[in-house]
């Protein structure tokens, strides 16, 4: 008697994983999974691996940033001598090298432009952000000369802002990535920076990556509804909630009123 033949079991996962970059329902062979998606995730770790390693072309970032009509950027480095340096020691990305080329502006906004701990992410998406957000400011602030900073965390901004003298910060920094995204951008904001303020004086908006992540149009708008509300209530941090979310229009745009 002949075999019938049977037809192919249905993939269940199959509308879960067009929701998410999570790696969900890999099936088996054997007691591991199918070797193709053992290739795909040492692929991944590998490209995570290089994405915190391979350094910033601060030249390059430079050239792009002047374009934007917003003058040549200042360079920052922090006290971390190397990239191997900057990963054993969290706290010398904290603190700057030198901050004498830094003039006190009194501008009302601050952007650095750190490497954190994906340049790759600077180098996609930074370009994108900045001009996302001078487009939302629309003239309403005065935006001090851009830095760029390098080997950095998030706490040498503040040293960075308080040395321009400005009124609200952003530090638009790499993300750690990971084995789904090598090149996620965050934006810190700070309102009046100063040396020592601590990660609950702090706002974020994470994951920052067209087209999977966030938009640019969209974290640009965010970052304007915390500027003006921080500025209203005198401090950034956990007093300050973002509720720009409640205004989202046709098309997940933000309006910011």
């Amino acid at each position: 008697m002949g075999m019938s033949d049977s037809a192919p079991a249905e993939d269940v996962w199959a509308p879960l994983r067009d929701t998410t970059q999570a790696r969900i329902g890999l099936g088996r062979a054997g007691n591991s999974v199918p070797t193709r998606h053992v290739l795909e995730f040492q692929a991944a770790h590998a490209a995570a691996r290089d994405a915190v390693h391979d350094p910033l072309n601060v030249d390059s970032l430079t050239k792009q940033i002047r374009e934007i009509d917003l003058g040549a950027p200042l360079q920052v480095q922090s006290m971390a001598t190397s990239r191997s340096e900057y990963l054993r020691r969290p706290d010398l990305g904290r603190s700057p090298k030198d901050l004498s080329a830094v003039p006190k502006t009194g501008a009302d906004i601050g952007i650095v432009l750190a490497d954190g701990l994906s340049p790759a992410a600077l180098t996609n998406h930074a370009v994108g952000v900045v001009e996302a957000l001078v487009r939302e400011f629309n003239g309403r602030y005065r935006i001090a000369p851009l830095v760029i900073a390098t080997q950095a965390r998030v706490a040498l901004g503040d040293q960075i802002g308080h040395a321009l003298g400005v009124k609200t910060l952003l530090v638009i920094i790499g993300e750690r990535p990971g084995l789904s995204v090598t090149d996620s951008l965050g934006i810190y904001l700070t309102h009046m920076p100063a040396p020592g303020l601590t990660d609950a004086e702090r706002n974020c908006i994470s994951n920052i990556h067209p087209p999977d992540g966030l938009d640019y149009r969209t974290a640009a708008a965010t970052a304007a509804a915390l500027i003006s509300e921080a500025r209203k209530l005198g401090r950034s941090g956990v007093a300050l909630k973002d509720n720009s979310r409640n205004k989202v229009v046709a098309g997940g745009v933000l309006s910011v009123e």
